[in-house]
């Protein structure tokens, strides 16, 4: 077929960064995700434009699901980070609004493209070098055998979702909650192939978040069971009950025309030939001694009904989402075909109970070493909720990844400006010879990391909503948030009792310097100490994995973004 237009020749856009709509457009992606950073950020609403459903967030993992780029420079950008936030959960804003802050800091410099990069690589591996150093002095090792670090992640994680809307009490009780559901994934028992197992979120909508509870094993809603029957299932000679698990459908439908023809003798009955077959395998999985089957789709109810009159409890509609699960917390192997019976595939289970929760009611199915559990969560609406689960999720991502490397960097902003001020001390005592490697001067050294420890510390300030001070210490280089309504030549001695991530206290002589409008020059500072206080009960952590992740893809990518000399798109 001939075409209707012409061919259009690709557009070339040379020097993208150049143009005032690049520049436009990151600003103001920058400014959306500045204003939703930390415990006080503002919620933002998300929906298409033609209505359907809003979602109020201020989670990075749902903005940039949710958010619309044209621009190729700025689709970079937020690729880049849904591939962190994929990986790791955590630290998304972060990511996001530290590579925003780097691209507009590093494109100010008069100095070419190919010499901030390799300075800006330099810089980043100082940070990632002294991060992982026992002389770090913004991490905290995690201690497996004291519940208080893990605890102090878990609140960091949710103290920092608003669009939760939960209080003080809610957040404690979710933060025992969610641990003592890791703990439940941990198994006991480890062995050369050991991983962790799985916990799986019960939805229970419009009730109190303080109603939420966890337990071990796995829940299936089963609205048409009957509370006031006592529940009786077979249990085999060892005291187990067996379970067989079916992904198949066990409803006897028919062959699908699309499958091919049969042919069919005079007289046969295809339904009730098919219903035979079905009954056929309850009589095997009866002389099997099972006492449980569930089945994700449909069991035809003439089966069904024959394997309760022998004392084998049948769940059907279990869904697709715990098949995994339950097939590795009972060792059973999903059933593809009815034809196909073997003893092997089945699994077995300590116990199984009938729970009611809410309006709803549910099969408790109780594993003999429970890898898998079951959180229920409540919150007051289904936005609120919503907005939950992902925190719960990005919660106990977090807590694994912790588990692979024990280790925590202080949050609150405090690791941006004790990195800030490493940086700004390590830059100014580096010898000639680094120059030469990187063919560069110390000024321009000198400029690209200040430019690189301004946006960290512009990250930090990002935490504040309320037009208040923010200060940072010469001495442990930790972050201050001083309160609205005080003018700036105030004694911030009397102002501040506790650093951004609550290590710290105003007990010495700190020698304070303002953050917000001291980016002109560079700043001579001595190295930042170690914090003397210990591990407090309510310290403000960050994800070790995640932050130095987010670190590492926000430089890269803002690189890789400087370094475009043309955009060519596709007209056609």
């Amino acid at each position: 077929m001939s075409r209707l237009e012409a061919k259009k020749p690709p557009l070339f856009i040379s020097e993208p960064l150049t143009k005032d709509t690049v520049s436009q457009s990151l600003s103001l992606l920058n400014g959306i995700l500045k204003s939703c950073y930390g415990p006080a950020g503002r919620l933002k609403q998300l929906h298409n434009g033609v209505g359907g459903y809003v979602c109020t967030t201020s989670q990075s993992s749902a903005i940039f699901s949710r958010l619309s780029v044209s621009h190729p420079v700025l689709r970079v950008l937020t690729a880049s980070v849904q591939n962190h936030i994929s990986r790791v959960s955590d630290c998304g804003l972060f990511t996001a609004i530290l590579c925003c802050t780097m691209i507009e800091n590093f494109k100010s410099l008069n100095i070419a493209t190919c010499t901030v990069i390799k300075i800006s690589k330099h810089l980043l591996g100082l940070c990632m070098d002294y991060l992982k150093s026992e002389a770090c002095g913004c991490r905290v090792s995690v201690d497996f055998s004291s519940l208080e670090t893990l605890l102090c992640l878990v609140r960091s994680v949710l103290r920092s979702k608003p669009a939760c809307m939960l209080n003080k009490p809610e957040v404690d009780h979710l933060t025992a909650l969610i641990v003592k559901a890791f703990l439940f994934t941990v198994p006991c028992h480890v062995e050369t192939s050991a991983g962790l197992g799985k916990c799986v979120i019960v939805p229970v909508k419009g009730r109190r978040v303080v109603d939420s509870t966890v337990l071990p094993g796995l829940l299936i809603e089963t609205p048409e069971i009957q509370l006031a029957k006592p529940l009786t299932v077979k249990r085999s000679c060892s005291n187990v009950i067996k379970m067989a698990l079916f992904c198949v459908s066990m409803s006897g439908d028919l062959f699908s025309a699309e499958e091919g023809t049969i042919t069919v003798h005079h007289g046969i009955s295809l339904e009730k030939s098919e219903l035979n077959r079905l009954l056929n395998v309850g009589k095997q999985l009866v002389n099997d001694e099972v006492g449980l089957v569930v089945c994700q789709k449909v069991i035809h109810p003439s089966l069904k009904q024959y394997l309760e009159k022998n004392h084998i409890m049948a769940v059907d509609r279990a869904g697709l989402s715990v098949m995994e699960p339950l097939s590795r917390m009972t060792g059973s192997k999903p059933i593809a075909s009815v034809h196909l019976l073997s003893p092997s595939c089945y699994g077995s289970l300590k116990d199984v109970r009938i729970e009611s929760f809410a309006s709803k009611r549910f099969v408790h199915l109780i594993p003999n070493d429970a890898v898998v559990c079951s959180l229920i969560l409540c919150n007051r609406n289904e936005t609120a909720w919503d907005e939950l689960k992902r925190a719960c999720e990005t919660a106990e991502h977090v807590l694994q990844l912790t588990i692979k490397e024990p280790l925590a960097l202080l949050g609150g902003g405090c690791t941006e400006t004790h990195l800030a001020s490493y940086v700004r001390h390590k830059s100014c005592s580096l010898p000639t010879s680094s120059f030469k490697d990187l063919d560069c001067s110390r000024t321009q050294y000198q400029l690209v990391a200040d430019g690189f420890c301004r946006s960290l510390e512009s990250v930090a300030c990002s935490l504040n909503h309320d037009d208040g001070e923010i200060l940072t210490d010469m001495v442990y280089g930790h972050c201050w948030f001083v309160p609205s309504g005080f003018p700036s030549v105030s004694n911030w001695s009397d102002l501040v009792s506790k650093c951004g991530c609550g290590i710290n206290g105003n007990t010495e002589n700190l020698n304070w310097r303002l953050l917000q409008g001291q980016f002109g020059s560079p700043i001579i500072q001595g190295c930042p100490k170690e914090p003397s206080g210990k591990v407090a009960d309510f310290l403000t952590l960050d994800c070790f994995a995640a932050k130095c992740s987010g670190l590492q893809v926000a430089l890269e990518t803002a690189n890789m973004i400087l370094d475009l000399s043309y955009v060519i798109e596709d007209q056609n």
